[in-house]
Parts: structure tokens; C-alpha cells; sequence
């Protein structure tokens, strides 16, 4: 006969199996959007500029700086009035950078469209705490099976969002692009519909005032500057890279098509590891996977560099996102071992904080250089900066400073 606790234990996981299912659904939709983004933003911009040509990338940029500003606030709104009406107004901001962004391509205006894109981004930041409420409903024993779930969505985001493109960039021929983004307002309207089911108590607000040490001390401390370090390298370098690579595939005479799958190859790479990812690192450590990440990154810019095919295109765009996921999952494994349970919430924080302010520099300095110097300069450009993050890393390591106080 089964116990009350028992079956109390089944009831409150088949709830959040519920609520992981729903919330993999609305990431595969709502996730897409930032793919959408990614594989036509600088090719619109590129269409809507005038003769200069360098700031056609600013329209991924200001998505990423939606996303940086929309993360805490996001957060705190959730704190106040729930995660479902909370997930729901994020899926309607999209909607409406979406249909923002469709009408600035329709009347030609650049600026409406990096303002739009921004919006965008403010969505993304909700999307981002997907897999954080997919745990709030799950026992200890679930809520790993429920951020997969979760990312298994973001893989589908990454198939989902190019293949919009591919479907919808030509439904107001000869103007491109504008229908792909009047169908990201369809995605987040679906994916809001697909929310208003998620079901998510409001958490009790926590009289925990304990503070930890000064955020200053804990920054400068060795094992969390380098952990920080290496997470920035690692997604600011990805960002360079991927922001450049679908207008310098058309710039090499290559099709649209072919840049837009080539997102999708590159952020199925981004995601699909996850799933055992962690293990790898339990295996090796959080520092050798950083590392690998680290060398990734390196061998699709030396892929790049080696020709202009499209073969060389989606393989160092894989090579980057499997990079990117190696790079940055295990800095921030470095990160979660390095700092006191009371100084969490402080310390990630600082650390999203440095990672999307680089991401957007990196973003918006992708246009210039490709512009200035081509994609064989973007590329280029990675190999000091992996080289002065490998090195901090070997230092830690040698030096023994990397193992838990």
C-alpha cells in the first residue's frame, strides 16, 4: 500500500512533469524568436542601412542588451505576481517586437527595427528563466529531468526559428524578412496561449537578510575573476562569431536559406550537450571542460579561416556552439563552486551582468569588423583573447588555487 508521503511525493512531481512539458513547449516557440533574430538581423540591417554598412549588426545588439536589461526586472516581476501571468506578458512583448519589426522593414526604417529587436530581447529575458520555474513545483529527485526537458526545447527553438525564416522571409516579396518576424508575433502568441496552463505557486518572499561578504572581495577572489573571465571569453566570443556569419555567408555569394540553417545547426550545437555535459564535467572537472570549450572556440576559427564553402561555414558554426556550451556551462560550474550559498544571488548577478554587457559589445563590434576588415579578421580575433583566458586557467590550476576552500 502506498503512503501518504509516498503517494503526496507522486502527486507533486506528476504536477511538475506537467509544468516542465508545458514550459519545453513554450521555450521551443518562444525560443525561437532569438534565432529569428539572429539569422536575419544583420541581413535586414544590412538591406535597411544606407551606403555604410557597418552598423548592420546593431539590431542583434540591442536584442542582446533587451535581454540584459529585462532580467532582473523580469525576475522581480515574477517575484510579484507569479510566474504564469509573469511568462505571459513576456510572451506578448514579443509579439510585439515582432509585429514592430515587421512594419519597420515594411516602411524601411532602421532604427524602429533595432527598437523592435530590443523588445525582443526583453522576451528572451523571461524565456531565460523558463528552466528555473520548470524546478519550482519538482522534488530534488525531478529537477534535473525538468531542465533537461527544458533545454530539449531550446533545441527545438534552434530548428524552429531558421525554418520560420526559410517559410516566411519572402511573404511580402520583394520585401525580405518582414513576414519572419510577423510570425515571431505568431510563435509568442502560441506560446502564450500554451502558458496560460502552466501552473506555479507564488514562492513566499524570503526574510533571509544574510549578506555574505562585500561583493568587491568576493569578485577579486582568484578562483571567481578567472571563472568570470572565462565565462565572458566564452559567450562574447560565440556572439562575435555567430552575429557575423550568416551576413558574411550571403557576402560570399551564399543564399539566405543557407545562413539561416546554418543558425540552426549552430544552436542545436549550442544546446544538445547539455544533456550530458554535466556529467563530463563531474568526470573530468569543471577546469578541463572549460578548457575544451576554451579550444573549440579556437578550431572553428581556424576552420573558418581554411576556406569559404559552405561546409566551412555550418562546421565552424558547430564548432562554436559546441564551444560555447563546453566554455561557458563549465565557468559556470567554476562560478557556483567558488562563492558562499548566502552570496548566490549576488555573485550570478555580477557575473550575467559582465557576460551580457561583453555579448553586446562583442555583437555590435562584429558588424564593424566584418565591414572594416572582413570575416577573416572577425575570426582572428579570437585567438589572443582564448589564449590569455587559457592562460589564467592553466595559472589557477598549477597553482592548486582551483580546488574548493
Amino acid at each position: 500500500m502506498t503512503s501518504p508521503t509516498a503517494e503526496a511525493h507522486f502527486v507533486d512531481d506528476r504536477l511538475a512533469r506537467r509544468n516542465a512539458f508545458l514550459l519545453a513547449a513554450a521555450q521551443a516557440l518562444g525560443g525561437a524568436i532569438t534565432s529569428i533574430t539572429i539569422a536575419t538581423g544583420g541581413l535586414t540591417g544590412f538591406y535597411l542601412l544606407g551606403p555604410d554598412k557597418s552598423l548592420a549588426t546593431l539590431p542583434v545588439t540591442t536584442m542582446v542588451l533587451g535581454t540584459a536589461c529585462g532580467t532582473v526586472p523580469a525576475a522581480l516581476l515574477m517575484r510579484r505576481i507569479g510566474r504564469r501571468p509573469g511568462f505571459m506578458i513576456g510572451s506578448l512583448v514579443g509579439a510585439a517586437g515582432g509585429i514592430a519589426a515587421c512594419l519597420a522593414i515594411l516602411y524601411g526604417s532602421f532604427l524602429l527595427f533595432a527598437l523592435a529587436t530590443w523588445f525582443t530581447g526583453l522576451s528572451t529575458a523571461f524565456v531565460q528563466q523558463y528552466r528555473f520555474a520548470a524546478t519550482d513545483t519538482a522534488s530534488a529527485v525531478f529537477r534535473p529531468k525538468a531542465i533537461s526537458w527544458v533545454l530539449a526545447g531550446g533545441i527545438l527553438a534552434g530548428v524552429i526559428g531558421p525554418q520560420t525564416v526559410i517559410w516566411t522571409r519572402d511573404l511580402f516579396s520583394p520585401i525580405q524578412f518582414a513576414g519572419a518576424f510577423l510570425a515571431q508575433a505568431g510563435l509568442c502568441l502560441i506560446a502564450m496561449t500554451i502558458l496560460a496552463f502552466v501552473s506555479i505557486p507564488k514562492p513566499k518572499i524570503s526574510d533571509d537578510r544574510t549578506k555574505g561578504r562585500p561583493l568587491t572581495q568576493i569578485l577579486s577572489e582568484t578562483r571567481i575573476a578567472i571563472a568570470v573571465l572565462c565565462g565572458v571569453v566564452s559567450y562574447a566570443l560565440m556572439s562575435l562569431v555567430m552575429t557575423a556569419a550568416p551576413l558574411a555567408m550571403v557576402q560570399c555569394g551564399l543564399s539566405a536559406d543557407n545562413a539561416a540553417l546554418g543558425i540552426q545547426w549552430h544552436v542545436i550545437a549550442m544546446f544538445a550537450p547539455s544533456f550530458f555535459t554535466g556529467n563530463l564535467i563531474a568526470r573530468f572537472g569543471r577546469e578541463t571542460i572549460t578548457a575544451i570549450g576554451l579550444a573549440l572556440l579556437a578550431t572553428s576559427g581556424i576552420v573558418a579561416l581554411t576556406g569559404l564553402t559552405l561546409g566551412h561555414f555550418w562546421l565552424a558554426l558547430i564548432l562554436l556552439g559546441l564551444g560555447w556550451n563546453f566554455g561557458f556551462i563549465g565557468a559556470t560550474a567554476m562560478l557556483t563552486d567558488a562563492h558562499r550559498p548566502e552570496e548566490r544571488a549576488r555573485v550570478q548577478a555580477a557575473n550575467d551582468l559582465c557576460v551580457f554587457g561583453f555579448v553586446a559589445i562583442a555583437s555590435f563590434s562584429s558588424g564593424k569588423i566584418l565591414n572594416v576588415a572582413g570575416w577573416g579578421m572577425v575570426n582572428w580575433a579570437l585567438f589572443p583573447v582564448i589564449a590569455l583566458a587559457l592562460a589564467a586557467l592553466s595559472w589557477l590550476v598549477l597553482t592548486g588555487r582551483h580546488r574548493t576552500a
